[in-house]
């Protein structure tokens, strides 16, 4: 278990010596987002936000894990991450393990998103022709600021303007 955990610690430190892109927001989407939802987040749950946006500020790569329980507030604080991508002038990704969680994330975001000037748009298997084509060209022209989805938003013909953040859901 010692030698597992060394392990684990050193590759750790290596991905952390690569390059990686500062991306710092302004706060002001956030801000938006946090008025609109008629409650106040909780300590851990802005406490979780800060530490991730400080992480997402320095110049190496971010490799995170939130846990919490169900109900917890995990969507919201990955929610504020890519607001921060967003505000720092990138863009962001949320994948779900199933189509049917995906299209709960998105219908709860998209209200809170939208209220911010943010674009949000859904990415499924199910997309198929001219549809699918219009959002990967939105996609990559930098018009879809967050790109919620299954495995299908990790395919090879889904490139991005500037993906700042990745987000899987499990």
């Amino acid at each position: 278990v010692l030698a597992h955990q060394l392990t684990l610690a050193l590759a750790r430190a290596q991905q952390r010596r690569g390059k990686g892109r500062v991306t710092a927001g302004d706060g002001a989407k956030q801000a938006k987002v946090l008025a609109a939802l008629g409650f106040s987040p909780t300590g851990a749950q802005v406490r979780a936000t800060a530490e991730i946006a400080e992480d997402m500020a320095k110049p190496y790569r971010m490799h995170r894990l939130l846990q919490g329980d169900v109900g917890s507030g995990k969507t919201l604080v990955a929610l504020m991450a890519l607001l921060n991508a967003v505000e720092a002038g990138g863009q962001g990704v949320m994948m779900a393990p199933t189509e049917i969680l995906a299209r709960q994330h998105l219908d709860g975001l998209r209200p809170l998103a939208e209220g911010a000037g943010v674009v949000l748009e859904l990415l499924t298997g199910r997309d198929k022709g001219g549809e699918r084509r219009a959002k990967l060209e939105a996609l990559a022209a930098g018009d879809i600021h967050i790109l919620v989805g299954t495995h299908a938003v990790f395919q090879k013909d889904v490139i991005f303007a500037d993906l700042r953040l990745a987000i899987i859901d499990e």
